[in-house]
C-alpha cells in the first residue's frame, strides 16, 4: 500500500514534523514525547566503571555489545535522533505498597508486572507511530526498540526531555515521578532535539535508605547483584542467604525506592487498559499462587512479563516469601509440598524456607 504524503512542494521543516510526532504519540497513549541527539559520551564512562565494578552482576548483555550501547550509530547505522517516549503504568486500583509489606502472608509484585507485557503494549504503538509518520514524509530509515536490545534508555530519555536520572538510578519527571515505561525510536531523520531538565533530587536520600538491601550503594549507583528485583528476575540461580530475609514478601522485584520518592506523589494513574492488574497478582496469597503447578502458572500469566522467569524460578522465589511469613500450619504444608520438587533450586530454597519456622509455633488460622 502506498502512502500519501501531506506536504505539497516542499518537505516539512524538523520543527513541524517534531510537533506532529508529539501529537500523534500523545493520540497514540504515549504520555510524552521527546527528541535526543545521539550523543552519549558524557553516560560512557559511567557504563564502563559499572560493568568493571561488576555491579551488572549475570547481566552479561550489558558488556557484551561494546560500543553499540553508548553509539546508537554503531546500531543502527545513520541515526542521527532518537525519538523517546513515556507511557504511565501505574494502575488505579492496586493495593498500596505499604499495604502489602504488611501483609506477610501476600505477595507483593512490582506494580510494572501486574498487568499485560509493556514490551508488547509498547512496541506495537511504536511501530504505529513510525508508520503514521510515513504517511507524513514517505519512506525513512527507522528501528523500534524497547528495552529489546543495547539501548541506553533513560540516558536518552533524559537527554530528550523526560526527566532526570535519580539516585535510585530510575528517571524522574516533575509531574509524573517514575511509574512509567520507556520505549524508543532510533531514526535516520535529522529532528530537533529537546532540552534537558535539571536534577531535583537535592538532598533527599529516602531511596538509598529505603532499600531493604542496601543495594543503593551511593547516590546514582546501583549494585544491581543486591537488588531484588535482579534477584527474583535475572539471576537464575540461588539466591544468597544474606538477602532472603531483607526479601520478606517481595516475590517479582522490588518498588521499594520509588514508593517512598517525593516526587511520585505526582504520579498520574495509567490511561492504559492492559496495564490494570490481573485479580491473581495484586496481593495474592502466598500459598495458594506457591501450589500453582506449571500449566496454571503458564495460564495465569499468559501476556505477562512475569511469565519470562518460568515455573521453577517462580517456586524459588515464593518458597523465600513463605520463609518469611507467619508460621501456620498451611504455610508449613505447603512447604513441604514441595520438599521433593525435580529442581534443585526449589528444593534449597523450600529446604531454606521450612527452617525459618522451625521451633516455631504454629499459629490457628481463623477463616
Amino acid at each position: 500500500m502506498s502512502h500519501s504524503t501531506h506536504y505539497r512542494a516542499e518537505p516539512p521543516s524538523g520543527e513541524w514534523l517534531a510537533q506532529q510526532i508529539k501529537a500523534h504519540g500523545r493520540s497514540l497513549g504515549f504520555d510524552q514525547v521527546g527528541i535526543s541527539d545521539v550523543d552519549l559520551s558524557d553516560y560512557q564512562d559511567d557504563l564502563k566503571a559499572w560493568l568493571e565494578a561488576g555491579y551488572h552482576g549475570e547481566m552479561t548483555w550489558m558488556a557484551k555489545h561494546g560500543s553499540k550501547r553508548y553509539i546508537p550509530e554503531a546500531l543502527v547505522p545513520k541515526t542521527c535522533s532518537v525519538i523517546v517516549v513515556r507511557m504511565d503504568y501505574l494502575p488505579a486500583d492496586t493495593t498500596p505498597i505499604e499495604t502489602l509489606l504488611d501483609q506477610p502472608d501476600r505477595a507483593c509484585i512490582s506494580r510494572y508486572a501486574l498487568g499485560r507485557d509493556y514490551h508488547k503494549v509498547l512496541r506495537h504503538r511504536l511501530q504505529k507511530l513510525a508508520e503514521h509518520i510515513e504517511t507524513l514524509i514517505g519512506p525513512f530509515g527507522y528501528r523500534v526498540f524497547t528495552d529489546s536490545a543495547p539501548v541506553m534508555e533513560k540516558p536518552l530519555a533524559e537527554k530528550a526531555g523526560l526527566g532526570w536520572i535519580g539516585k535510585h538510578t530510575n528517571l524522574l519527571n516533575r509531574h509524573a515521578g517514575s511509574w512509567f515505561f520507556l520505549g524508543e525510536i532510533y531514526t535516520d531523520l535529522a529532528l530537533p532535539k529537546d532540552e534537558a531538565v535539571t536534577n531535583h533530587c537535592g538532598s533527599c536520600r529516602k531511596c538509598i535508605d529505603i532499600c531493604p538491601t542496601q543495594a543503593i550503594v551511593g547516590p546514582y549507583q546501583l549494585d544491581a547483584r543486591r537488588c531484588i528485583s535482579y534477584l527474583t528476575i535475572e539471576l537464575k540461580g540461588n539466591i544468597p542467604e544474606e538477602f532472603r530475609k531483607p526479601m520478606g514478601n517481595r516475590i517479582y522485584g522490588c518498588d521499594d525506592c520509588q514508593a517512598v520518592c517525593p516526587w511520585n506523589r505526582y504520579a498520574q494513574p495509567t490511561r492504559i487498559d492492559d496495564f490494570k492488574p490481573r485479580k491473581d497478582l495484586d496481593a495474592g496469597e502466598l500459598v495458594t499462587l506457591f501450589l500453582w503447578d506449571e500449566p496454571t502458572f503458564l495460564a495465569k500469566t499468559e501476556g505477562s512479563a512475569i511469565r519470562r522467569i518460568g515455573h521453577e524460578r517462580w517456586l524459588r522465589n515464593i518458597a523465600v516469601a513463605l520463609g518469611n511469613a507467619p508460621t501456620t500450619k498451611r504455610v508449613i504444608e505447603a512447604l513441604r509440598a514441595r520438599q521433593d520438587h525435580p529442581s534443585a533450586l526449589v528444593r534449597e530454597h523450600v529446604s531454606w524456607a521450612l527452617a525459618q519456622h522451625q521451633g516455631e509455633p504454629a499459629r490457628v488460622e481463623t477463616a
